[in-house]
């Protein structure tokens, strides 16, 4: 069965490397699923979960992204995140303070620069909630 090399990389460093069988992660315009042979593609993505099913034993491996940019070459796609994070390191109940301060930033931003880093704040916030209640849900 064809697989693909997956590498998610943020400034830190790699958080993934590996072969996959399949894929998924939050595309500016929806949801992406990338499996082998995908047409080549180069494309900004949002902040959420990257989803990674192992070829080797079809477990999945969680990690959260804050956004950043996806390339995908025949046989290879490439992560480079802003900001990411392991699945298994994330803590919802300090996702949940980050919101609440992310919400109170937006109530009291006096410039349209102050709202608009409060809303990708509160975004971010959101989404790595969001992340964490699908894989607990798993």
């Amino acid at each position: 069965m064809p697989t693909l090399h997956v590498d998610v990389v943020s400034a830190e460093g790699f958080l993934f490397s590996g072969e996959a069988s399949f894929v998924a992660l939050p595309g500016e315009m929806g949801e992406l699923g990338i499996y082998p042979r995908h047409a080549p593609l180069i494309t900004r993505i949002k902040p959420g979960a990257v989803r990674i099913h192992l070829a080797a034993n079809g477990a999945e491996e969680f990690v959260f992204v804050a956004g950043g940019i996806l390339e995908v070459q025949p046989g290879t796609v490439t992560v480079l995140a802003d900001t990411a994070v392991r699945a298994k390191d994330l803590d919802e109940a300090r996702a949940a303070e980050g919101k609440k301060l992310a919400e109170d930033k937006l109530r009291n931003a006096k410039t349209n620069i102050d709202f608009a880093a409060a809303r990708a704040e509160f975004a971010m916030m959101a989404a790595q909630i969001a992340a964490l209640r699908r894989l607990h849900k798993k």
